[in-house]
């Protein structure tokens, strides 16, 4: 899209908004994010271990689309004194990282910390805090230590990273989108580890995740938050489903519940445990399928009260949405979520105006975040709400206009669930600070506020037009959607 395009179209943009206010609350933070795998390289630098993701893309490079690996990924670990510069260029209130599980416990397990792994975070951490950056933290970003095959170590992990880091890190996420390592990677053996079991590995692991979830929450509770003072929460993706007809209004609510209740019930909820209605109609399908009990494996009244209540906020991944119909008789159904939900018996499906992306499974609908949002205030109260990915997939370029209409477009529609709908939400994150290795899609799709020079060895960043937007929109905390700040400015 040229220049002259963008000022028509933000003259557009600006007749249809001019009757909004839009600014956003005293208050709200702005912040953007990375993840270790994606950005850190370094795979085998010092004593770091290998990670399930270090082992996946150098086994089976052909099921990366472009047969690459984060092994030097944006060499953020040697190249962090830059992503804080980045940040300060931005004016971000936060950044979001994650903590290389294997980088900091080599073996897995707390017998040995890795003097160089700590050292890295504590830079990068008390770097944030000299520049005013709140560090925001997530525990589990999928790099699971090749060493252990399940997740009960995860509370022993959790304690090491709460004792180094928890005096000066107020912000954690325990695990990254529990719907991507359980749903995705069980269902479809597309992610690492290759594990392919949806009728009962999707579900163990869906169990498992909270449980060590809460165990990480009760941890940080009782030992660390009268010291700290933090807050910690779970970050689910949220995909909303709509339904294509009225007739398929009640398979899109169970769709809801089996993509985001299934993590968010059992935690938010008054009454914990699974979504009743989800876990009736998947006991109905484990039945007929032979089994003598759900696949979905029940909570005890102990493990109920364990999960319920370990939250300090709404932490919510959002970026697509999608329609969803009954399946008719005899049609064969993909595996949801990447397809259709043969378990619920429905196929999935885009509508025709919603602008694909350049990943497979992301198309733009910005009204499905203030639904979704809604959608979770009706659920579970007036919680406190943190937007913490959200951003679009394009090709590579500097003017990337695409990108600015989208934020744009999304951050109006929590501009409206928080001014007219009365949602909690108090901060918002782009995904993602810089180019980075983007799990399947390798290098090839480009999803940062800055571009990275994968070819360079110093892996040069350069601000988008994004980044210039980005930036401009934090400085005046509102939406101006007649900015369209030129190529050759700098940020500031």
């Amino acid at each position: 899209m040229d220049w002259c395009r963008a000022v028509v179209l933000s003259t557009v943009f600006s007749m249809s908004w001019s009757a909004e206010d839009l600014t956003f609350p005293p208050g709200f933070m702005f912040g953007a994010a990375t993840a270790a795998y994606q950005v850190e390289g370094a795979w085998n630098v010092s004593d770091k271990g290998e990670s399930a993701w270090d082992r996946y893309t150098h086994e089976h490079p052909e099921k990366i689309k472009d047969y690459s690996n984060g092994d030097v990924a944006c060499d953020s670990y040697h190249l962090w004194k830059r992503d804080i510069e980045m940040a300060v260029e931005l004016g971000l209130k936060f950044y979001r990282f994650s903590i290389s599980w294997p980088r900091l416990l080599p073996s897995g397990y707390p017998n040995h910390i890795s003097e160089d792994g700590k050292n890295y975070y504590n830079n990068l951490i008390d770097g944030l805090l000299e520049k005013g950056i709140e560090p925001f933290v997530t525990l589990y970003h999928w790099d699971l230590p090749m060493s252990l095959t399940d997740l009960d170590w995860f509370s022993d992990y959790a304690r090491v990273v709460f004792s180094i880091y928890g005096d000066r890190v107020k912000w954690w996420i325990t695990i990254n989108e529990p719907l991507i390592i359980c749903d995705v990677v069980f269902d479809t053996g597309f992610m690492a580890p290759p594990i392919v079991s949806p009728e009962l590995g999707a579900y163990l692991c869906s169990k498992n995740v909270l449980m060590a979830h809460a165990k990480a929450w009760r941890l940080y509770d009782e030992e660390f938050r009268p010291k700290f003072h933090g807050k910690v929460s779970l970050a689910n993706h949220h995909i909303w489903f709509d339904p294509l007809t009225p007739a398929d209004a009640e398979l899109a609510e169970l769709a809801r519940e089996d993509c985001v209740g299934k993590y968010t019930h059992p935690i938010f909820s008054s009454t914990g445990g699974w979504p009743p209605s989800l876990e009736k109609v998947l006991e109905d399908v484990s039945i007929k399928r032979g089994y003598k009990k759900s696949s979905l494996p029940a909570f005890t009244p102990e493990e109920i009260a364990l999960v319920r209540g370990t939250y300090d906020f709404y932490a919510m991944n959002h970026y697509t949405s999608r329609l969803i119909r009954k399946a008719r008789e005899g049609e064969a159904l993909t595996t949801w979520p990447l397809g259709d939900s043969p378990d619920l018996g429905g196929v999935v499906q885009r509508r025709e105006d919603w602008p694909v992306t350049t990943s497979f499974w992301f198309y733009v609908y910005p009204e499905g975040i203030r639904r979704q949002l809604v959608w979770l205030r009706q659920k579970y109260g007036n919680l406190e709400f943190v937007i913490t990915e959200n951003g679009l997939s394009t090709y590579a370029g500097l003017d990337d206009q695409d990108r600015i209409n989208y934020y744009k477009d999304y951050l109006r529609q929590i501009l409206l669930a928080i001014k007219e709908d009365g949602v909690n939400v108090t901060g918002y994150t782009a995904w993602t600070l810089m180019d980075n290795f983007e799990w399947m899609d390798g290098y090839t799709t480009k999803i940062g506020l800055y571009e990275v020079d994968f070819s360079h060895p110093q892996r040069m960043r350069t601000p988008r037009a994004s980044a210039r937007f980005y930036a401009d929109l934090i400085k005046k905390h509102a939406l101006d959607p007649i900015t369209v700040l030129p190529l050759n400015d700098t940020v500031s």
